[in-house]
């Protein structure tokens, strides 16, 4: 319909991390909801039209050029750094604003786009997080840095390393599995030879919780780390109780935070988990295209993206400002350990 503004939300709707997908769309899906409650932008409606492209990076260029033919301006997405990368290559040569709220790999606005934004932070603020909270709270003896030789699990688990080794402590084992691998007998039995006693990976949770469970029954009793992409319901029913005490860095736990109640409440009342790192991020994504468009007067992508840049937003995840790069400005992550079934705790403060 000419009257809508179409917003194309983006992610995993088959494939092994439906997770991501299904938070990105409760949280923009919902964010659509109450802006069209309210009358929605400048009296035009907003339409989702959502897009699976199973976090694998040739769906998602197959997607993003699919968008390009729908006529779509704006797009939340896409979840994972393999594929925000490419689908955003497209997206800039295409005049189209996408904003992602999950995809963390600096290499992704690197590059001097106008158009492509994040309400997420970066690796190369999530790596040091989690690496300064390693060396100054766990203080472990041998540590070894896994990671899945993928853009944003590699680029994390880099990160975490140069950290440690700046704060003095040794990486006695860092070294790639392959994703999707499902027996880690061999790198477990290598962890033990090493005298590990804690483990960083940098990857996805299917992978991790797979570790987790297979490291607990050959007796290994090293702590783990992850990266938010971990930091979800699934690691626990993989690992079971193995996932108990995993630490994991995340962003701010944004539906406990009373202002967002309403939003938590109508999310609830639709049968859906508010919780998740991505469901908000989404929701204040959608938000973020809506305010734009009403400071622009119109929806033409390139002052979109202009007020974007110049402009501050009140949003559920706070007020958002980004710098050149298209990168939020100030986004701190939270070390938190997880707990099998009930919520994770906060250890350390932004």
């Amino acid at each position: 319909m000419a009257d809508t503004i179409k917003i194309a939300i983006v992610g995993p709707k088959t494939g092994p991390v439906t997770q991501y997908g299904d938070m990105q769309f409760i949280g923009a899906k919902q964010a659509i909801k109450d802006l069209n409650a309210k009358g929605g932008v400048d009296g035009k409606m907003l339409e989702a039209k959502e897009y699976d492209d199973a976090a694998d990076p040739k769906q998602a260029v197959a997607v993003a050029n699919k968008i390009v033919n729908d006529g779509v301006k704006f797009v939340i997405g896409h979840m994972t750094s393999p594929t925000a990368q490419p689908a955003s290559d497209i997206y800039e040569d295409e005049g189209i604003v996408m904003i992602t709220p999950a995809a963390t790999s600096p290499e992704i606005t690197a590059r001097g786009y106008k158009l492509i934004f994040r309400t997420l932070g970066l690796d190369s603020a999530q790596g040091p997080a989690a690496g300064n909270y390693i060396a100054e709270h766990v203080k472990p003896k041998v540590v070894a840095v896994l990671h899945d030789k993928q853009q944003y699990g590699e680029g994390v688990a880099t990160e975490v390393k140069q950290t440690l080794e700046g704060k003095g402590v040794q990486v006695a084992v860092f070294e790639g599995l392959n994703a999707g691998e499902k027996d880690f007998s061999q790198i477990i039995q290598k962890l033990k030879q090493n005298n590990v006693d804690f483990v960083y990976w940098g990857g996805f949770h299917p992978e991790l919780g797979l570790i987790l469970r297979q490291a607990q029954e050959k007796g290994m009793k090293a702590r783990f780390m992850a990266a938010e992409a971990c930091a979800n319901d699934s690691i626990s029913q993989i690992a079971q109780g193995a996932a108990e005490g995993l630490l994991v860095t995340a962003p701010k736990a944004f539906h406990m935070d009373p202002a967002n109640k309403a939003i938590v409440d109508a999310i609830k009342n639709d049968g859906k988990d508010p919780n998740g790192p991505y469901v908000f991020p989404s929701y204040s994504a959608v938000q973020l295209i809506a305010e734009a468009i009403k400071k622009a007067g119109n929806p033409d992508t390139d002052k979109v993206a202009e007020e974007i840049h110049n402009g501050t937003f009140r949003t559920p995840t706070g007020d958002l400002s980004f710098d050149m790069n298209g990168d939020l400005k100030n986004f701190k992550f939270v070390v938190y350990q997880w707990h099998f079934g009930k919520p994770k705790t906060e250890v350390a403060p932004q």
